[in-house]
Order: C-alpha cells, then sequence, then structure tokens
C-alpha cells in the first residue's frame, strides 16, 4: 500500500493506493474524511482512451476530483481503478477549494510518476 501526504491550508490530504490484481483503488480523504464520490475508470484498449464513471453521495461536491483521478490513473495503467474522495472543511472558502483541487491533480500526478 501507498500513502502521499499534502498540507493543504487547514487540511492534510492523504492519498491512499491498494493494488488489486492489476487494478488500483485510491481513496483521498482530507479535514473530516468521508465518502463523498467514487469514480471507476476503466481503458478501453479497442479506442486507446480511458473513461470513467462517478457516483456523488447526495450534498457531496467531490465528483470532479475522483473523476478526474479515476480516468487518469486507468490511462495510465491501462486497468482499472476505483477512485474514492471524501475531503470535508467546515465554513471552506473558494480559495480553499481552488488549492485543494491543484493539489489533489499534484498528488495523483506524484502517485503516476511513481509507477
Amino acid at each position: 500500500m501507498q500513502s502521499i501526504k499534502q498540507n493543504v491550508g487547514r487540511a492534510e490530504l492523504v492519498l491512499d493506493q491498494k493494488q488489486v490484481g492489476n487494478d488500483h483503488v485510491l481513496t483521498l480523504t482530507g479535514g473530516e474524511g468521508h465518502v463523498g464520490a467514487v469514480a471507476v475508470g476503466l481503458f478501453d484498449e479497442k479506442s486507446a482512451h480511458a473513461s470513467a464513471s462517478v457516483i456523488t453521495l447526495p450534498g457531496h461536491r467531490d465528483e470532479g476530483i475522483a473523476l478526474d483521478g479515476a480516468r487518469r490513473v486507468s490511462e495510465v495503467t491501462k486497468a482499472a481503478t476505483v477512485f474514492i474522495v471524501g475531503i470535508h472543511l467546515d465554513n471552506i472558502t473558494k480559495d480553499e477549494i481552488d488549492k485543494i483541487i491543484v493539489a489533489s491533480k499534484q498528488m495523483t500526478d506524484k502517485f503516476i510518476d511513481s509507477l
């Protein structure tokens, strides 16, 4: 299991990865961790493109991070990826959201670079 941590303002983001056969399960949590969105990424050999689908729990806004992460990891690994995201900060600001989105992409890049 691999773990990547990054402090972003009031939150410590933690990206954990577990290998399941050739596939990957990643969780990205921060602040009050929970499950806010779950995305599944797949790589289609025929079209040579990755795609992803997401389920978002009511009242949550983690879907963009989950969808992007699942697609990007599947594109590189050419395997299935489950990407679970749950980040919560009380009274979060637009600036904090923007910084968390940037950091989540950086953390996903760091994971991809480690493959």
